[in-house]
């Protein structure tokens, strides 16, 4: 069964950073593209970012390109999303993934992110 858990969320200014991380358990790590979402009060989850475990390439949406990075740590099995210059509208719920493509196998139970002004 595949489990994420999400970590990391928090409040923070608008211009200020924040790591999310997802630890991962119950499926082999190495063979998944795991992914991050978000969601916003009334509107539609939509992807972040998206990292390949077994080669590490990675995707990211246009509106977080060059402020946010994902990583992940084979050994520890997590995958991380460092946001650097964040902006109000980053505010969301984020979530963990895997794959990054639907179907998916598994969700995180999501993590606040709130940016102020």
């Amino acid at each position: 069964e595949v489990q994420l858990v999400e970590s990391g969320g928090g409040l923070v200014q608008a211009g200020g950073s924040l790591r999310l991380s997802c630890a991962a358990s119950g499926f082999t790590f190495d063979d998944y593209a795991i992914g991050w979402f978000r969601q916003a009060p009334g509107t539609e989850r939509e992807g972040v970012a998206c990292i390949s475990n077994s080669d590490h390439s990675t995707w990211y949406a246009q509106s977080v390109k060059g402020r946010f990075t994902i990583s992940s740590d084979n050994a520890k099995k997590t995958v991380s999303l460092q946001m650097n210059s964040l902006k109000p509208e980053d505010t969301a719920v984020y979530y963990c993934a895997a794959p990054c493509i639907g179907p998916y196998d598994g969700w995180g139970q999501g993590t606040q992110v709130t940016v102020s002004s």
